[in-house]
């Protein structure tokens, strides 16, 4: 890893302004914060840009709803997102919104950039309308039953129960969200960017950005399914940006969001002295950029985005970096437990340097999900950092204050022990740099471990009863606060308040990430003052209580539990594959053609990496037969067959016992 300097540009997905930040959402901007904070204690030339996503339809209707407009709904949930994020420690050098000046501009500029090259182009569609509100609906503004499984009240676009998809149109007795009314059929003229175009662009692109290999995964099931062209537009009314040229037509919420981070960027170049928008952001820019998302929005990050950059004349992200969601005490958030907490909530009860560790000591590079368990977050949190760490620096601070004014020893007593916590700065900055912070968590308190180990069996307590003695114990203390210190270097990154109070007490003003390596030595320090308290279960229960309080109870949509009834909707049965050949053009897809008793399906399925074709010829494999056909490019895709496995090579048919029949269910 080079330690020459780096402009890198960072951001984090666009909170939208329709409701409060949760502990959902700082696992981004703590994840984002700890890497732009590391960055800048390397001494790279680091800015951290976000802003508010403060368009589309539901923003709209939900101002409408509270009788405001939607730049007041926008604003007021701007000012929490800021506030609550800056009490959390996360450190934006710019916060803007979508809804501004900057972003129009910009907007306007890549639009015309698309059409002078081609890149779009009109097309008449026909949508759902609701002719009571006047307004053309999105697909989730429609509900209606499924046609497949007869489930009532399912969106517009997939069915919550069976996982169908289908349009709006295929739903059976449709309304609208907004008026209950039945909706009916209208055409419109939409604008497309032509993203079927940019497969072989985006490829390129994928060798040098760097993703996970999940992401790359998810890509490659998209290329293979073909990319279809992006409708950009919204007709009137809608609250965003209006084409150009157009009277009733608005730029779709997704094209203008994620110029909120180059817009955002630009508010702050406008503000700054020598800092260059184009250096950043023209193609042949020298400059890193990296986006922190989540998982659910990969698609617009890692397709429509790149392929919207390059096609405009801009240069491409470095890199996207996606992770997963958070559980709460192995669930999904839940009202109805207390455990879909806001982010208010928490502040109000715990202190945020907690959570930043906590998520920190969990925190890896891949899209897995995170568990917050509350009782492993009290334990670990009293452990680590209020028993291994701060416990360092208590235990040696009061010998120097008292006995030796403060000061001090001129030497270390052990320097091969202390070359230890330096030369793990190396390992720990590559996990950093690699956004593996739970190992680097677990390196660090090792550390923690060893500095505790020593200060053991020296036992400066007992020593400070022999006056002879009184010189070791200011070397074994100096050695103690000087491996706290260093420790803190390393965490600055993830505890930054607990960091900037142990700088105060060392007489410190700043700290680089090379000062771990240097000791502290012959100096003044100040009387200590305790760091951190432990966590006090009854402190966790209130918070969790005060977010029953505040939500509603009835919310069985955020159990992430199915029912047995919902289970009893999934056939399964015992099929036999016929025939099993690659797909041309697909790297990853097997046609398989499946005998399941009463008829044969056409079935693709990415286990290519994992099985040669030849060896699945007459195998048994469990087969989900009520699976909505999905119409691909190879052809239609008629059911899934079941496998486990992280993917690639690692994938494993599930296989019935001997003697199963095709046309068997699965009990």
């Amino acid at each position: 890893m080079s330690d020459s300097p780096r402009k890198i540009l960072v951001t984090s997905a666009l909170p939208y302004a329709n409701g409060s930040p949760h502990m959902g959402h700082l696992v981004e901007y703590i994840q984002t914060d700890i890497w732009v904070r590391f960055q800048k204690l390397r001494g790279h030339d680091c800015i951290y840009v976000c802003a508010s996503d403060a368009h589309g339809t539901p923003i709209m209707l939900k101002a409408r709803e509270l009788g405001i407009t939607p730049e007041e709904l926008t604003a007021g949930y701007s000012a929490e997102f800021v506030n609550d994020f800056a009490d959390f420690g996360v450190e934006f050098d710019n916060y803007h919104t979508t809804h501004s000046p900057e972003n129009e501009e910009i907007v306007g500029q890549m639009y015309a950039a698309l059409r002078a090259s081609n890149d779009i182009y009109t097309r008449t569609i026909e949508q759902s309308y609701d002719e009571k509100e006047g307004m053309f609906l999105p697909d989730r503004f429609v509900k209606g039953t499924c046609p497949r499984c007869k489930s009532e009240d399912q969106y517009g676009d997939a069915c919550e129960v069976c996982g169908a998809t289908y349009a709006p149109e295929d739903l059976i007795d449709p309304v609208s969200v907004l008026s209950g009314t039945t909706p009916v059929k209208r055409e419109s003229e939409h604008y497309f960017f032509r993203l079927s175009e940019y497969e072989e662009r985006l490829r390129d692109w994928m060798k040098v950005a760097k993703l996970d290999r999940n992401v790359v995964a998810k890509l490659d099931e998209w290329f293979d399914a073909g990319l279809q062209d992006w409708d950009i537009s919204r007709d009137a009314p809608y609250f965003g940006f209006r084409i150009p040229g157009t009277d009733d037509k608005y730029f779709y919420v997704w094209l203008d969001a994620p110029v909120g981070y180059m817009a955002s960027f630009k508010h702050l170049c406008d503000r700054t002295d020598g800092l260059d928008f184009d250096a950043y952001w023209n193609a042949d820019s020298d400059a890193e950029v990296y986006h922190f998302i989540g998982k659910d929005i990969m698609y617009f990050h890692t397709l429509f985005w790149p392929a919207v950059l390059k096609g405009a004349g801009y240069r491409t992200p470095t890199s996207v970096y996606a992770h997963g969601f958070l559980t709460v005490n192995g669930q999904k958030m839940s009202k109805s437990r207390g455990t879909f907490i806001k982010a208010r909530t928490y502040l109000d009860n715990l202190n945020p340097e907690f959570l930043r560790y906590y998520y920190a000591a969990k925190l890896g590079p891949t899209i897995e999900d995170i568990d917050l368990n509350l009782e492993d977050f009290i334990a670990r949190v009293n452990s680590d950092l209020v028993g291994k760490l701060v416990n360092i620096a208590s235990r040696c601070a009061g010998f120097i204050s008292k006995r030796f004014d403060g000061e001090l020893a001129e030497v270390l007593p052990e320097p091969k022990l202390f070359a230890e916590f330096a030369d793990a700065s190396t390992a720990i900055a590559a996990h950093y740099e690699a956004r593996e912070y739970s190992k680097a968590m677990r390196l660090i308190m090792a550390l923690a471990d060893k500095a505790n180990r020593y200060i053991d069996e020296r036992k400066p307590w007992v020593m400070a009863k022999d006056e002879g003695a009184r010189p070791d114990v200011q070397l074994v203390c100096t050695q103690g606060i000087n491996m706290f210190r260093s420790l803190m270097v390393y965490l600055a990154p993830v505890i930054p308040g607990v960091a900037e109070s142990a700088r105060a007490f060392l007489n410190e003003s700043s700290w680089h990430w090379k000062d771990a390596g240097a000791p502290l030595l012959g100096s003044s320090i100040n009387k200590f003052k305790p760091l951190l308290t432990r966590v006090d279960p009854k402190q966790v229960e209130r918070m969790v209580e005060q977010s029953k309080e505040s939500t509603p109870v009835a919310d069985n949509q955020d159990d992430e539990f199915i029912s047995i009834d919902d289970f009893m909707k999934v056939d399964l049965r015992i099929a036999r594959i016929e025939k099993a050949e690659p797909v041309e053009g697909a790297d990853k897809l097997l046609a398989l053609t499946l005998d399941v008793g009463d008829d044969k399906r056409q079935v693709f399925a990415g286990i290519k990496a994992a099985y040669d074709p030849e060896t699945l010829v007459g195998r048994h494999v469990v087969v989900v037969a009520n699976l909505a056909p999905r119409k691909m490019r190879f052809g239609v895709s008629e059911g899934m067959v079941l496998a486990a496995g992280p993917g690639g090579e690692d994938i494993f048919l599930l296989s019935p016992d001997d003697g199963a029949k095709p046309g068997m269910r699965v009990k």
